[in-house]
């Protein structure tokens, strides 16, 4: 929750109310509906939901993307006005707002209903019982693309295996002549690296916004090191290249060829065709290699939600804007944002479809990647995330720097983070388990 007292939000939350959770008297015509998102081409989806509904309209702000909408949404929030009726916020986010009893509880309006259209671990990123506090929209499960025509060149096999892995780079440094590296290592991305230590089966956090008093610290264990422990190895070989993600190195990169893999989230194929368009036809999606030779342990990388504030005048309409949007059976906003913003759905039923599940990509020589990513989203696990996430990723991408440039090893940066980490909930007001 970055600046925001934890210890005043939790010491008065007894005293608190959803202002929200009482909808106003029932509107005589139209209600617009305010919604702060920025998802890609979403444009064309709240033309399509305003085209349907006759009773709602909706109001769409691109208020900033990540942070830049946190930052604005926490102060309008703060200050009991501003605030949109439903904005979009990415899982690990949804603990911070809610602590301060900003998120109001829509299975009160009939959340509860759409349950069965996501699988269990989706639906417990965004619930705690019966209460919900926003509707899944998209995930991040996470696989390896990989260049078959390097892959070929060099007489690389597709590793299965973190140990395989690391043997194919090995061979490739050699056969390359170092000038090719299996992939890059972005120590700038906090979500990248929490989603290879969930796939380890790690647990940094236990939480329950139902318990907001409360929370385990555990981001230094066994699980959690021996990621730390593969990719300082991987790094300091010379076997990783290490350029931030997101910036023009990394980008020359995956273009050039210099990388034979990208360790990728389910939005990342879109995303590869985007800042790569120079190697369509030449890449190829595989399942994650395991810690466990026959394993199918998965990891998720970034995925977003619907919430309703409690600047909501009509919560009820809101909700209802919420679950519809990008519902289940909105099969038309579903084909705008697979088709044009590569978004991965945690909708079953549009998880499930022909449409989805056989879609050809191009840029893949056809390949039908999501018979690769579904299966990955099904096999993940129950995570939990904390009520201080920004600062826990502050503090992840801290340390990794550190690690990269030698200043402490990659297990005693994780030490140092967990005293970090416990420190400062302490300090919010937290009990530290």
């Amino acid at each position: 929750m970055t600046a925001v007292a934890a210890f005043t939000a939790i010491t008065m939350v007894a005293c608190s109310s959803d202002s929200g959770d009482e909808p106003a008297e029932k509107p005589t015509g139209p209600v617009t509906i305010k919604v702060w998102a920025w998802y890609p081409e979403f444009q064309g989806v709240v033309d399509l939901f305003n085209k349907t509904h006759t009773d709602i309209k909706i109001e769409w702000t691109n208020a900033g993307a990540g942070q830049d909408q946190y930052t604005k949404l926490q102060t309008a929030l703060k200050a009991g006005k501003g605030a949109p009726d439903v904005a979009m916020l990415e899982f690990q986010e949804i603990p911070t707002f809610q602590l301060t009893k900003h998120l109001v509880d829509i299975g009160k309006y009939g959340a509860n209903d759409v349950k069965g259209d996501y699988v269990d671990w989706a639906w417990k990123q965004v619930s705690s019982g019966d209460s919900v506090y926003a509707i899944p929209v998209d995930a991040g499960p996470m696989a390896m693309l990989y260049r078959e025509d390097i892959f070929k060149q060099y007489g690389l096999t597709v590793p299965k295996t973190w140990d395989e892995y690391k043997q194919q780079a090995e061979k490739l440094k050699t056969a390359s002549g170092g000038k090719n590296f299996i992939t890059d290592f972005g120590a700038n991305d906090g979500g990248f690296m929490t989603g290879l230590m969930w796939q380890a089966g790690a647990k940094p956090y236990t939480y329950d916004v139902g318990d907001p008093a409360n929370v385990k610290v555990n981001v230094n264990s066994p699980e959690a090191k021996q990621v730390m422990t593969y990719w300082e190895g991987m790094v300091n070989s010379g076997l990783a290249d290490t350029k931030a993600y997101g910036t023009t190195d990394f980008y020359n990169g995956l273009g050039s060829g210099k990388y034979a893999t990208y360790l990728a989230a389910g939005w990342g194929p879109g995303y590869l065709q985007s800042i790569a368009k120079t190697t369509a036809g030449k890449w190829k999606a595989a399942p994650l290699p395991q810690w466990t030779a026959g394993g199918n342990a998965q990891g998720d990388w970034g995925g977003s939600t619907f919430a309703v504030t409690d600047q909501a005048k009509y919560p009820d309409i809101a909700a209802k804007v919420a679950m519809e949007i990008f519902g289940a059976k909105n099969t038309d906003a579903w084909k705008i944002g697979i088709d044009k913003a590569y978004l991965f759905p945690t909708a079953t039923p549009v998880l499930e479809s022909d449409a989805f599940k056989n879609k050809e990509y191009e840029f893949f020589g056809g390949q039908k990647v999501n018979e690769v990513f579904i299966p990955a989203y099904n096999g993940i696990t129950e995570f939990d995330w904390s009520p201080f996430n920004n600062y826990n990723f502050n503090q992840l991408t801290t340390v990794l720097g550190q690690a990269v440039e030698k200043k402490t090893s990659w297990t005693a940066a994780l030490d140092t983070m967990q005293q970090n980490i416990s420190t400062y909930a302490t300090q919010q007001g937290f009990k530290v388990q």
